[in-house]
């Protein structure tokens, strides 16, 4: 059964009342279109000349339409072959911006105790920036190859794996629930595109913000109107 506030754009779905953001240990959130108000792969790819087709590809998965996801994204960095990683900045300096609530949602969650981790599907070279400029505790993400200043279009393989897609960020929340020992349960996951819905199902509080159709069905919290910090209405 859902539950609509009415007016307020915040839908729930079997949240137990009474829920206090102290009671979790553990948050993972998204980055692309969660933490962030952009797609950084279709802004890397306006560099290449092909953002309409990296986007719509980038559109097709998060809906859920692509169902082999490593696959897209490789035909994606693919197309990004020759990029200089001077592009990677600007974009981070010039379009990427925090979405709103979000540095007010982990300072609440920092007071609160808990672990704030960020998986996504998207690279390093943001998530990396992200982390220190957020304080954030672990991240897993993609990296790109670099050879002379320019991208490879490949990715290159870490310990855990070759690419981080939905599996992924469900492992790494399992593994961070398994080294602060506490259950899943204890973990809340924010998303918004369908390669979250893996970890957002074995969480204890799943939250979609601003998301896909597929994600918002199946999310506890969902945030249709306004910031991140608006799950602090229904985690007090």
């Amino acid at each position: 059964m859902t539950d609509k506030l009415p007016g307020s754009g915040l839908q729930l779905r079997g949240v137990a009342p009474g829920l206090r953001l102290a009671d979790f240990r553990l948050i993972a959130f998204d980055m692309d279109s969660t933490l962030i108000n952009i797609e950084t792969l279709d802004e890397v790819a306006e560099a290449a000349g092909c953002k309409a087709q990296v986007a719509a590809l980038t559109e097709a998965a998060m809906r859920g339409d692509i169902t082999d996801y490593k696959d897209s994204l490789r035909q994606r960095v693919a197309l990004l072959r020759g990029v200089p990683v001077s592009a990677l900045q600007a974009v981070y300096d010039q379009r990427l911006q925090l979405n709103p609530g979000v540095e007010t949602l982990i300072a609440a969650c920092q007071r609160a105790g808990l672990r704030c981790i960020l998986v996504s599907g998207g690279f390093t070279f943001f998530t990396d920036r992200l982390q220190q400029r957020l304080g954030l505790d672990d991240t897993r993400s993609n990296v790109l190859e670099i050879e002379n200043g320019r991208l490879t279009g490949r990715l290159l393989p870490q310990p855990w794996g070759d690419i981080c897609d939905g599996e992924q960020k469900r492992i790494k929340l399992l593994e961070c629930c398994a080294a602060l020992g506490i259950t899943p349960a204890q973990a809340i996951a924010v998303g918004d595109g369908a390669n979250d819905l893996a970890m957002m199902q074995v969480a204890g509080l799943s939250v979609a913000y601003h998301a896909k159709p597929l994600v918002r069905q199946q999310a506890m919290v969902a945030i249709n109107e306004g910031g991140l910090d608006r799950l602090l209405e229904v985690l007090r």
